[in-house]
């Protein structure tokens, strides 16, 4: 086996490759994009870190590769997606440098409170005076926290040990897990009005791009100091800058940018009050030699012994298990998106009913599956197959399963179900010819429709004129339904109806759809195109 290690490595890591039985390693550190391309068709393992950018283009080079390990957690260097029409796998190491990431946000808390890399500066240029210094403690001091993850929860462990007062936002944790982490549950609202330091820990996505925008720096706590040491899109940065200038915000401390690296015009590295790192939120000795082990052991486990470990896009099971089981993945996991998107409040259990056939096989991968797929959505790109459940855990949610071989007109029947303060929503799917995944149920309302592209799902009063408002809503915008179904219950008088267009729909058209009184609620669902080629082990890794 060829195993090409891209990105610097730290020596222990390659040892325990260089040892490896069966293994040939060939280590190039410095290699450019077009010796990459010509060795990838070799290669059977990729190991890579941050700086090597793993495209479509390069995976289309490849023909033997079987698994791309990436020493650390982001995996945005990785086109997920081609990996998995490859049939790659592709793991991280999520447990290396929870506790380096904490540690970066305190010193850049302190740093920023006391002025250090200012003051730092001014001495070496012969300056010997502390007055314009002058920083503030942090003994006493609110620290809020958006995002309640594995790193936050460190950064509460060790504000705890420095007399802060920590209240943290995140509404898929309960009250009782925060109190539990020795925090406070607070509003988004309430957080940036009483916070004396703000830090981000939540993952990029629709929901959290731009979270800090002009509307919400004018709530902060007028002083108030801001630490990102997550990603540079959750700020919008002209916005901070006037905050920055106007005095809301007394000074950022930022570890990431919009744009990397940053524009040397750039506004931000201008400023008095601002400190900046490059990424250095895990650059410890120790925190490499733990990832770069970690990585070297999850490859010569999956290609001698054909274990999956902290796999992103495959379940940690058998290879020849998971050749069986993907279609059931397959459905799990775009169920469990599909009841995501149709959310807007927070719930607190989820049950998972399996009925038919589907019994014959493990349920747990399919479980882990639909977790995924629900979390995705609202958490971002950051949730996968290996901590699905323990961010389900970590919030308090309570998860049900059962199992029964009796189903209702189906071989086989996966429902997922979702309870909280508001209610509680279902979705059913099934397999047809044990491969072809269908949508049969949507609160109980009886469908049949593929769970992939532009879904438009409505729910209305069985009244007469509905589906001709949907139509002309739609016509008047130019978007074509390719796909539509209608199921009703007389003795309710409601209807829900689901159809697929060609076309992402916009949110005024959504918002006009929403103002009819008609219409109860309208969602729209956005799910992966399917395809017989998107299977993460279309090959024996093991041959």
């Amino acid at each position: 086996m060829n195993i090409l290690v891209c990105d610097n490595f730290s020596p222990e890591a390659l040892e325990i490759l260089k040892h490896a039985e069966g293994i040939t390693l060939d280590y190039r550190p410095s290699i450019d994009a077009e010796e990459l391309r010509s060795a990838i068709a070799e290669t059977h393992a990729l190991l890579v870190r941050g700086g090597t950018e793993v495209d479509s283009e390069l995976l289309d080079a490849a023909n033997n590769l079987r698994i791309i390990a990436r020493a650390g957690i982001g995996v945005e260097n990785i086109d997920m997606q081609a990996a998995n029409q490859k049939g790659v796998v592709v793991t991280n190491t999520p447990s290396g440098s929870t506790t380096t990431m904490a540690e970066h946000t305190i010193a850049m808390m302190l740093a920023l409170a006391r002025r250090i890399p200012q003051a730092s500066h001014a001495v070496k240029q012969g300056k010997w005076d502390s007055t314009p210094f002058n920083g503030s403690d942090i003994h006493g001091k609110t620290l809020g926290i958006i995002g309640g993850g594995k790193i936050a929860r460190r950064v509460i462990e060790f504000a705890r040990g420095l007399s802060m007062d920590t209240i943290l936002y995140d509404p898929y944790l309960s009250a009782e897990v925060i109190k539990n982490l020795g925090a406070r549950k607070v509003s988004l609202n309430e957080l940036l009005e009483r916070v004396d330091f703000l830090s981000l820990h939540v993952p990029l996505n629709l929901e959290t791009e731009e979270m800090l925008n002009a509307r919400t720096l004018a709530r902060l706590k007028p002083g108030c100091h801001l630490i990102n040491c997550a990603s540079g899109r959750l700020i919008n940065e002209q916005d901070l800058v006037d905050a920055l200038n106007n005095g809301s915000v007394a000074g950022a401390a930022l570890d990431a940018f919009a744009v990397e690296p940053p524009d040397v015009k750039n506004i931000l590295l201008q400023m008095e009050n601002v400190i900046c790192t490059p990424h250095l939120r895990a650059a410890t000795v120790d925190a490499q030699v733990n990832v770069t082990k970690q990585a070297a052991i999850q490859v010569l486990d999956f290609l001698q012994r054909g274990v999956v470990n902290n796999a992103l896009n495959v379940p940690s099971v058998n290879a020849d298990q998971l050749k069986t089981l993907w279609p059931y993945l397959n459905l799990a996991e775009r169920l469990g998106s599909f009841l995501a998107q149709l959310l807007k409040k927070p719930f607190n259990s989820i049950s998972i009913e399996y009925a038919g056939t589907i019994i014959d096989h493990p349920t747990e991968p399919m479980s882990m599956a639909a977790l995924k797929g629900l979390l995705s959505p609202i958490i971002g790109s950051r949730v996968n197959y290996v901590n699905a459940r323990h961010i389900i855990e970590k919030r308090g949610i309570e998860v049900t399963e059962t199992r029964t071989n009796v189903t209702d007109g189906y071989s086989n029947t996966l429902t997922l179900r979702i309870s909280g303060d508001e209610g509680t929503q279902s979705v059913s799917g099934a397999l047809f010819l044990n491969r072809e995944c269908r949508i049969i149920r949507v609160d109980g309302y009886q469908v049949e429709n593929m769970p992939e592209g532009n879904i438009l799902v409505v729910k209305n009063l069985d009244k007469p004129g509905v589906l001709a408002l949907i139509g002309r809503v739609l016509e008047e915008t130019g978007i074509n339904v390719a796909m539509m179904n209608l199921s009703r219950r007389e003795n309710s008088g409601k209807a829900v109806s689901l159809l697929t267009v060609d076309q992402p729909i916009p949110d005024a058209v959504m918002e006009q759809l929403r103002q009819d009184p008609r219409i109860l609620s309208a969602r729209q669902v956005t799910l992966p195109p399917m395809a017989d080629d998107l299977h993460p082990l279309s090959t024996d890794t093991r041959k």
